[in-house]
Formats: structure tokens, C-alpha cells, sequence
């Protein structure tokens, strides 16, 4: 199996800061592969990885290959594994999952890169995902399961016009549309959360030496009305993420204005800082990171009530109302996380953000991991919940046709600069800028009207 792997066979993960050694460099680690699968020296195996690097767009590689796995961005992750997976160009690429956390330009470069690899040796590819766009953009047959069963296999136009099962057309029913929902009118001029020329900076060398500052977030600015979502897109590294976690103050803006209900948190010390917090809660991306594994998740909601002087009781009351409001059943208090399926921890984690009654409701990436049913669900749910709670919801996401389906306004960054700012429609269906045109050009099956069954095109005549 050895003499198999890497060079006959290869595979790329889903989670590469999992797959990746935290403590070892990652130009070691894809040097590694060649270590043990060739007979190159040191200096030739040193330029065959930083050759990969740069097929796999990795900016400058020298730095790169000296760096850790934290250093990078979640895009740069992905493309060092992907480095790791092709360095011995192997007959057989199994990919699961690889571009699922990845923002669009970098998910259409690795889509090509993987076309490349296939056409220039003939390498077979066997690709799992649950992004229909991404299905259109790579395969060329599709098979269909549910349950562990197949349900159809068909070739790539055939399912897209023609799917055989139920489950199939809800499949493709669930994936999200990238035409802009309709505007809907404004009814408050309550403004909940409110940035003013937002700065973050990193760096700066030490105490002998100066050191390179990285502008993670420039002069970044913006108002979110009570009952509104403000989307923020962009690629891996834009500072979509350094944004959110500012406004959360779980890191510290170098300078600017944060006011949540009217107050500016952004330069309150933690003890003036705690009883804001309840007005702000954050959604993280991988709920089962965010959750602990080893308390029953009614003891995780009811952890931010208790900290602000709830009595018990009362707390593990309003957890089971806020479970039932999420679609759990109240007794679901007594179970642990891993006794949930991805989709159920979300909303689990969006019942424990919910518990601060907060007027603020972020959501980093909080549907990217999930298949597209589910995700459907948690975008109909943080919809419902809006409507009824009326929350201010900034929501992060790399994906467009999520944006385009949940986001009354959007918010275009590239390299910690506000690029394009406006009305959703505005925004995605006629972007003035030229980033914001690539970026939707990228989106994967941007030309397939899913829900329909055939491309746009054709919809057009």
C-alpha cells in the first residue's frame, strides 16, 4: 500500500489543518512525499515543491515553503494539500470535499488546476462533494447517494435536465440561485451595528528589529439596520474574517469605531467590554470546534445567560424553548455534540448565540460546510429567525449564491479594502467594479438554473 499511495494513488482532504502537521513547515511536509516516493536530492526535491507551489498559485513560494500551517490563510491551506496530493502526479486523484472552504476564485483555479492534471496525464479523478456548481464545472459522469445507497448515475448533462430520483430533484432544488433576491423594504432606521473607518494592522517587527506590517483591514466602513443582513464576500485572505472578529472585539482594531445599540466598543478594556457583549454573538463556521465535546450542549447554551447572573432554572428553560425554535426537540439538552449530525450542531450553536438575546447575530462562514439541503434549511431558519426576533445579521460567506439568497445588502473586500458596498441586487446583479465581476464570473455553475433543470441560457429564449 505504501508503494501505492502518492504514486499511484492520492487523495486530498476536506479539513487541511487537520491533515496538516501544526509543528513541522509545510514545504517539509510536501517534501516529505518525495522523500519516501524518490530518488531526488534534497536541492531537487526542494525545487520540485516550490514548482508545485506556483502550479498551485501559491503567492511567493519562498516565503511559503518556510512557513507554518497557521500562518496561512484556510485558500493556502487547501492548496498545500493539494500541492502534497499532485507532487508525484499520481494516476488516480481522490478529492473529498477539497474546495468546500475555499472562496471562488481560489475554487475555480483549483477546478482548473485538477482539469489539467487529468488532461495532461490522463489521471482519472474521483471527486466527492456536495456542491452541485461545483459537480457542473468538473464532472463528467455523477453518482447520486443518500443513506449509503445509490440512488442514480448518470452522465453530467443527463442529471442536470433529466434527474431519475426525487431526492436528486431536491438535491438540485436546494442549490442556492446567484440571482439576488428581491429587495425587501427597510422597516427600521434602528441602526444595531455600525463600523467607522475600521483598521487592523499586523506587525511591525520587535524591540531591534522592523518588521513587515500586513493591513489586514483598512478603513472599513458600514451600518446594519435592526432587521437587515449585511453579507461581506471575498476571496481567502480579503479580511472578511479579521473584520468579524473585530466587530466581536475577540481581537483588538488597531483603529476605528464599533458601535453596537449607539456604543463604541472598539477601545472599551475586556471589564467595560463585558456587559456589551450580550448585545453581539458570533456564529462560527465548524460548530463541533466551537461547541465542548465533553459537557451536554444544554449546559453550552445556557453558559452565557449563567455568566450574567440568570438564574439556572430559568436558563436550561429558555435552552429547551430556543432548541424547539431551531427545529430540536427540548430534550435534545441532555446529549452531547457528537450525537448530531453538522447541520444539527449549527443550529445548536445558533440556539446558544441566541440565548444572550442579542440585537446582533454574526455568522462567520456558517454554512459552508454544509451539504446543500442543510444548508437550505439553516439559511430558511436564520430567515424565519430574523423575521420573528428581528436580528441584525452580518454574515460572512465566500459563497455568492448563498449571498445572493439571505443578504438585503452586501459588502465587496479584497486585500482588507472595501471594494464595492450596496444593495444586494445592486451589488451581484450589476457590479461596477471589476473585482466584483470576477468574483461572480468565478462562482461555480453560475450558468445552470438548478431549480429548473436547465441551463440559463436556454431559460433566456
Amino acid at each position: 500500500m505504501r508503494a501505492l499511495r502518492a504514486t499511484s494513488m492520492s487523495m486530498i482532504f476536506q479539513e487541511p489543518m487537520t491533515a496538516l502537521n501544526p509543528v513541522a513547515r509545510v514545504g517539509q511536509q510536501i517534501e516529505e512525499v518525495l522523500e519516501f516516493h524518490s530518488d531526488l536530492s534534497q536541492s531537487a526535491r526542494k525545487t520540485r515543491v516550490k514548482e508545485m507551489m506556483e502550479q498551485v498559485h501559491l503567492p511567493d513560494v519562498d516565503k511559503m515553503y518556510r512557513s507554518f500551517p497557521h500562518q496561512l490563510s484556510g485558500g493556502q491551506r487547501q492548496r498545500i494539500m493539494i500541492a502534497m496530493a499532485l507532487v508525484m502526479r499520481p494516476q488516480l486523484l481522490i478529492a473529498d470535499e477539497p474546495t468546500t472552504a475555499l472562496d471562488v476564485t481560489t475554487q475555480a483555479q483549483i477546478l482548473s488546476l485538477i482539469r489539467e492534471l487529468r488532461e495532461e496525464q490522463g489521471a482519472a479523478v474521483l471527486f466527492i462533494t456536495h456542491d452541485m456548481g461545483v459537480v457542473s464545472e468538473i464532472a463528467d459522469d455523477v453518482t447520486v447517494l443518500k443513506l449509503g445507497e445509490v440512488m442514480e448515475t448518470q452522465k453530467l448533462d443527463d442529471l442536470l435536465r433529466r434527474p431519475k430520483t426525487e431526492y436528486t430533484r431536491d438535491l438540485l432544488r436546494s442549490v442556492p440561485s446567484q440571482v439576488p433576491r428581491m429587495a425587501r423594504p427597510r422597516t427600521s432606521d434602528n441602526v444595531v451595528l455600525e463600523a467607522k473607518d475600521l483598521c487592523k494592522t499586523y506587525g511591525g517587527g520587535g524591540l531591534f528589529r522592523k518588521g513587515r506590517e500586513v493591513k489586514a483591514a483598512q478603513d472599513v466602513s458600514f451600518s446594519l439596520p435592526k432587521g437587515r443582513t449585511l453579507g461581506i464576500v471575498g476571496e481567502s485572505g480579503s479580511g472578511k474574517t479579521t473584520v468579524a472578529r473585530c466587530i466581536m472585539r475577540l481581537i483588538d482594531p488597531t483603529s476605528g469605531a464599533i458601535r453596537v445599540g449607539g456604543t463604541d466598543i472598539a477601545q472599551l478594556t475586556q471589564k467595560e467590554l463585558k456587559p456589551e457583549r450580550k448585545n453581539i454573538q458570533i456564529v462560527f463556521q465548524d460548530p463541533m470546534r466551537s461547541l465542548n465535546p465533553r459537557i451536554e450542549i444544554g449546559q453550552s447554551i445556557i453558559e452565557g445567560p449563567l455568566n450574567f447572573g440568570v438564574p439556572k432554572d430559568k436558563a436550561l428553560a429558555r435552552a429547551r424553548e430556543l432548541l424547539e425554535l431551531v427545529g430540536l426537540p427540548a430534550s435534545a439538552v441532555n446529549r452531547f455534540p457528537h450525537q448530531f449530525s453538522g447541520g444539527q450542531r449549527q443550529r445548536i450553536a445558533i440556539a446558544r448565540a441566541l440565548a444572550m438575546d442579542p440585537d446582533v447575530l454574526v455568522a462567520d462562514e456558517a454554512v459552508s460546510a454544509l451539504d446543500v439541503s442543510v444548508q437550505a434549511q439553516v439559511l430558511d431558519l436564520l430567515a424565519e429567525l430574523q423575521e420573528r426576533l428581528g436580528l441584525g445579521i452580518l454574515f460572512i460567506t465566500h459563497d455568492l449564491g448563498v449571498a445572493a439568497q439571505i443578504c438585503d445588502d452586501v459588502l465587496v473586500m479584497q486585500y482588507g479594502k472595501v471594494v464595492e458596498y450596496g444593495p444586494a441586487a445592486q451589488v451581484l446583479g450589476s457590479p461596477q467594479q471589476d473585482y466584483t465581476k470576477a468574483l461572480i464570473k468565478a462562482a461555480p455553475g453560475r450558468h445552470w438554473d438548478f431549480a429548473n433543470f436547465r441551463p440559463f441560457a436556454e431559460a433566456a429564449e
